[in-house]
């Protein structure tokens, strides 16, 4: 579709907003995110699906029938309620959601919430894992489906880059965003305009880096979040010798300086980081800020680390008293460098 969605009215909402269900693409055996440990990542998975089923409806893609038929019965061993679970004929390379899926935006028009979908391009975070055809493929064909209009940015953008707090302010980080490896030609200035013009955001607020181990160049979803409207979680690691100290203490004082788009100053809400956690000696991107949220919870990854993991979590409870915080085991998720957030992206509710 011509035009931009913001000029139409739409604006891409915060994660908490009513969802209709979650999306998660089925990973391949044959695929390249989880080498040697496939059938121990969708174990997690499955537990993952069978969590959110209990709150809202999950839509997998899968190649075909076939993949279907085992992956039904593969999550039914499991006792997720597949009556909950939507099967998609729509095949991908990976299984990384956030990033290839569908990024819903809505208006309100004639008393009605609109949806439609914005479909960047995506090339595999920078041309790292070829192919990526059929995921970039993803969101039209979600479009197709549901029978929803598309918008085409026809620039590079990963869902795990940017958060947002649902009243016009996206969070991002200059280390991704402006890599050369996405958007070669375009700036800072263009790039905010990109966000403004198909997110329907006002302002745009930059961090630095992202955290040791992210494969990504430094996507959001695994440094600091929003979970409210005025109020951003951000990983805090104490141990000076670890590369993570530097990293999130300069974002952390970055935070500090940043203002919404009514020009006030955040809430911090500081969490620990997991003790570091290494797969045949290559660091993954452990951490408690690629949480997601679902109807009336918020799922977040836990490292079978106690203590850190029930702080985190007791940490989030709090500033969430409305919300259950679950905590979700993402050991073997996380062997594919990515983790809950990594993994869906929401389908907000619309009419």
């Amino acid at each position: 579709m011509t035009g931009f969605p913001a000029d139409r009215g739409f604006s891409f909402p915060a994660e908490w907003h009513r969802h209709r269900g979650t999306w998660i693409s089925w990973p391949r055996p044959e695929g390249i995110s989880f080498p040697g440990r496939y059938h121990l990542a969708i174990k997690d998975i499955a537990r993952l699906i069978r969590v959110i089923t209990a709150r809202e409806a999950v839509h997998l893609n899968v190649p075909n029938a076939n993949y279907q038929r085992l992956v039904r019965e593969f999550l039914a061993a499991r006792r997720v309620p597949v009556r909950r679970v939507f099967f998609h004929h729509i095949p991908t390379n990976e299984c990384w959601t956030r990033d290839h899926g569908p990024a819903f935006v809505l208006r309100q028009r004639r008393g009605r919430t609109e949806a439609a979908i914005v479909d960047w391009g995506y090339n595999a975070w920078g041309d790292k894992y070829p192919p990526y055809d059929s995921d970039d493929n993803v969101p039209t064909r979600v479009g197709r489906e549901l029978g929803l209009r598309v918008f085409y940015p026809k620039i590079v953008m990963e869902g795990g880059a940017v958060d947002f707090n649902g009243a016009g302010t996206v969070l991002t980080t200059t280390s991704c965003l402006l890599n050369k490896n996405r958007n070669p030609g375009l700036s800072k200035a263009a790039i905010e305009r990109y966000l403004r013009n198909y997110y329907g955001q006002k302002r745009v607020i930059w961090l630095g880096d992202g955290i040791d181990g992210d494969d990504t160049d430094g996507h959001i979803d695994d440094l600091a979040r929003f979970i409210d409207a005025r109020t951003i979680a951000i990983g805090i690691e104490t141990n000076k010798r670890d590369r993570n100290h530097a990293i999130l203490r300069r974002n952390r004082r970055a935070l500090e300086r940043l203002r919404d788009q009514d020009g006030r100053a955040f809430e911090i809400v500081e969490l620990p980081m997991p003790r570091p956690i290494a797969y045949e000696g290559q660091r993954v991107p452990a951490t408690y800020l690629n949480f997601y949220f679902v109807n009336g919870a918020l799922l977040v990854p836990t490292w079978a680390q106690p203590a850190r993991d029930r702080e985190a979590i007791a940490i989030l409870q709090r500033h969430l008293p409305s919300r259950k915080v679950i905590g979700v085991d993402c050991r073997q998720l996380i062997w594919g460098l990515g983790a809950i957030h990594c993994l869906t992206q929401q389908m907000p509710w619309y009419d």
